[in-house]
This record gives C-alpha cells, structure tokens and sequence, in this order.
C-alpha cells in the first residue's frame, strides 16, 4: 500500500492492512480538505513509512495534528490524542484508492444536506459505535 502527495515531494507506504476505512462528514475535515466530505483509513503509526520530504505538521485543534505536503499542500493523514494505535490517511493519497472502499460514515449529523451518497454503509451521528 502507497501513497503521495499531488507534487511527489511526500510520500508514504506500508505493508499492514488498513484497520478500518470511512468517510468523514465533520465539519473540520470539510474545511480542511476544501471537499464536503473526505475518506479516511487507519493503519498502526509504526506500519507507516514516510520518504521524501517530511509532512508538515498543522495542530487543528486539541489533541488533533493534521500532517501535510508542505510544497503543494496535500492533506496526507490525520492524528489524535484519542486513538494512539492508528495514524489516519487520506484515501485520496492512495496509488490505487479504488483497493481500499469506505465501510461507514462518522458524523453524519453533519454531514451536507445537498450532498446525496446512496450506499448501504452504516451511518453514526458521531464516530462509529457512537448514536
């Protein structure tokens, strides 16, 4: 599994299996991304290999860095204080995001009303087991 930033200056591998895959419909993602929604995956901080330049590093807010290219400004991953084991990559970054689907929505209760995906994924109002 690999990925990269838009201009190749950042780029990642592993060869664990993503832990879990989802889109995301909270507000600060949105805005971070510039997207009404984003696509996450989680894989062990220490199965991921960074090689290139180093992701910039962006606190967004408390307990939350957002890792970053700092040439053209890809999004790469996300990390929190609340989950230690897993670092959360953009599937956007994937060589081949097609291999690597959502299984479920977080914070649908905010997610855009205009914005219509007809799946059969579970949808959590919050983070997944959470109503």
């Amino acid at each position: 599994m690999r990925g990269h930033c838009h201009c190749g200056a950042v780029y990642w591998e592993s060869q664990a299996e993503a832990a879990w895959s989802c889109y995301c419909h909270c507000a600060d993602c949105r805005r971070i991304c510039a997207a009404p929604v984003t696509a996450f995956f989680a894989l062990p901080h220490e199965a991921v290999n960074w090689s290139g330049a180093e992701p910039k590093v962006y606190n967004s807010s408390q307990g939350v860095e957002r890792l970053f290219c700092g040439t053209c400004g890809t999004q790469m991953a996300y990390r929190t204080a609340r989950d230690g084991v897993n670092l959360h990559l953009y599937t956007a970054t994937l060589e081949s995001p097609g291999t690597t689907p959502p299984r479920f929505h977080v914070f649908h209760s905010e997610h855009v009303s205009w914005l219509h995906l007809h799946d059969s994924l579970p949808r959590y109002a919050k983070l997944s087991g959470e109503e």
